[in-house]
């Protein structure tokens, strides 16, 4: 009878060791999964304060670029405190602006002369507000640049070949914050890519 107990209770005693070793993994596999959701959650909360982030920083550089925009605006006005006499505009169709050119085409030159010859047949002391505009394409940060660099490339032109005054002149870039047409097609962008000269009294 001794000997049938002994067996016996060998065997209960290993079924409880083996049950306690099984729940004791089955734990461990437990925390090690909840670490690697926590670590997940965390890497994600980072990802999305980075975006946050980037996207605030975003605002801050597009407000500082509107800012800038309206201070060149109130610039521009300072030059000029009469009316709008004549408007001149210098579109893509007519000056065949590449992307992400500023380079006048002889087409653009062409217009530009006679646009000239519009002003000595007023004959009067005029300010000139030169406006770049882009089409949507590209950051805003680069579209306010590359209108900049169309603006400037229309003022030189004038400069250079008509003597124009450059006290008598100013560069204002809208960017792409002024468009004429849509962006979506390539006709719309085509129309958005130009360069505005208001005459100013």
């Amino acid at each position: 009878m001794k000997r049938v107990f002994l067996p016996a209770l060998a065997l209960l005693v290993g079924s409880f060791i083996s049950t306690g070793c099984a729940s004791k993994g089955y734990v461990q596999q437990q925390i090690q999964t909840l670490d690697k959701k926590v670590a997940d959650s965390e890497t994600a909360i980072e990802e999305n304060q980075k975006r946050i982030k980037e996207h605030d920083e975003r605002l801050v550089s597009l407000g500082s670029l509107i800012s800038q925009q309206s201070e060149e605006v109130k610039e521009v006005r300072k030059f000029a405190q009469g009316k709008l006499i004549l408007k001149e505009v210098i579109k893509n169709s007519d000056s065949r602006f590449k992307r992400d050119s500023a380079e006048l085409s002889p087409e653009a030159k062409a217009s530009l002369d006679k646009f000239v010859q519009d002003l000595i047949a007023l004959d009067r002391g005029l300010y000139l507000e030169i406006q770049g505009h882009t089409d949507k394409t590209g950051s805003e940060p680069w579209n306010q640049a590359l209108g900049k660099k169309r603006a400037e490339a229309v003022m030189e032109y004038l400069y250079k070949q008509h003597k124009i005054p450059l006290h008598r002149m100013q560069v204002v870039s809208f960017g792409s914050s002024v468009p004429v047409a849509e962006n979506n097609t390539k006709e719309g962008r085509n129309q958005n890519r130009r360069v505005e000269i208001l005459v100013f009294e």
